[in-house]
């Protein structure tokens, strides 16, 4: 069953269903939205992704969504909240917010609303004291929409991933504290 999680003025961000595998695949698991991620994916790693995705959300409430653009029902990006699990992170088990926006749809301003709908939702329903967000020192994109969230850059976890090309291998970590994001959002009222 389809949870909608998560609804802002130009998207629903809704729990992963049969099928989405296939349909990420084909929309997002392009080698342009893939570059800093480390590359396109083969059908069998999404689908094992969905189903940690599925099983977390049963277990915690928390999951990555599918965007879905309200003016198209299209499939335009994918965005959430996991644990951190790289086990060369230092800090394994913080809750960790992600996004990728389908390359047509690019500078519209998607992944900042998704992102702040993710954040309101990690601090709010979730409760998480503080959520961490992990890029690569070379996606520049990643990292300026990090500090336009308010984010702060915690050099103190970066770390190198040779699981990564070497232009990438460079994992830098940015994060938000519940009581910075909730200055932030009464600053902007």
């Amino acid at each position: 069953m389809t949870d909608i999680v998560i609804e802002t003025d130009r998207l629903i961000l809704r729990t992963i269903e049969d099928g989405d595998a296939a349909l990420q695949d084909r929309l997002l698991n392009t080698p342009a939205v893939m570059a800093r991620l480390g590359g396109v994916k083969e059908l069998h790693e999404i689908e094992a992704k969905h189903a940690k995705s599925r099983a977390l959300y049963a277990q915690e409430g928390i999951s990555f969504l599918m965007m879905i653009e309200k003016a198209t029902g299209e499939l335009v990006g994918h965005c959430g909240i996991k644990r951190v699990d790289n086990t060369l992170a230092k800090n394994q088990g913080d809750h960790e917010v992600g996004w990728l926006v389908r390359e047509d749809r690019w500078r519209r301003g998607l992944a900042e609303e998704a992102m702040r709908g993710v954040l309101d939702w990690a601090f709010g329903r979730v409760g998480a004291p503080h959520v961490v967000a992990l890029t690569s020192d070379g996606n520049q994109a990643s990292w300026t929409l990090m500090e336009k969230l308010g984010m702060t850059r915690r050099r103190d976890l970066d770390f190198d991933d040779p699981a990564f090309p070497p232009e990438d291998r460079s994992t830098i970590l940015y994060s938000l504290t519940a009581a910075e994001w909730a200055a932030a959002r009464e600053a902007r009222a």
